[in-house]
């Protein structure tokens, strides 16, 4: 007796960029927003399990937890005891926008810094240093942009970004591979 093959489920492709200032989970949760909310997933349809999306990846267990978790604090999912995550009906929400995504990710870079043992005023220190460095460095490429070079040992900017690593999956339902979304 012939065995009928197993139809995998549906997952899209997206890419998680490890060199980017953006962490992973937020790129995986932007990724799964843009994907509930452009009607790719539906009202109802079984997510990947935890275990078997961070194993498939090859993203950490627990990266993929806290994305899951906190796309069912914002509600966009619920986690059934056993049963796994399903998407919620968010036909009136919108994709996450800049500034919420920075804040959430204001708030993810305070809280590590804190589990280091830094004190809130060592914290504001450094992001004014960062801040002040990354707009010296945003003006030096402004004006090597204009014709000016820059002086010999000033950084330009990160020299790339890190590796990728592409979800595996399907095209999306026109046939295209889908991007990353964030």
């Amino acid at each position: 007796m012939a065995r009928k093959p197993v139809q995998l489920e549906k997952m899209p492709t997206f890419e998680v960029d490890e060199g980017s200032s953006v962490p992973v989970w937020v790129q995986m949760k932007n990724r799964f927003i843009h994907l509930i909310v452009s009607g790719y997933y539906m009202p109802g349809d079984h997510l990947p399990t935890v275990r078997g999306l961070a194993a498939d990846i090859g993203v950490n267990y627990n990266t993929v937890s806290k994305v899951y978790q906190s796309l069912e604090e914002d509600g966009y999912i619920v986690s059934k005891r056993r049963q796994g995550a399903f998407v919620l009906d968010v036909s009136g929400m919108s994709e996450a926008d800049p500034g919420a995504t920075g804040e959430m990710m204001a708030a993810d870079y305070i809280n590590r810094c804190l589990e280091l043992g830094m004190t809130l005023e060592d914290i504001e220190e450094q992001f004014n240093r960062r801040m002040r460095s990354e707009k010296d460095r945003r003006a030096r490429a402004k004006r090597s942009g204009n014709g000016q070079k820059p002086q010999e040992g000033e950084d330009t900017g990160p020299a790339g970004s890190g590796r990728v690593v592409v979800f595996p999956g399907y095209a999306d339902k026109d046939g295209r591979t889908a991007g990353n979304g964030a």
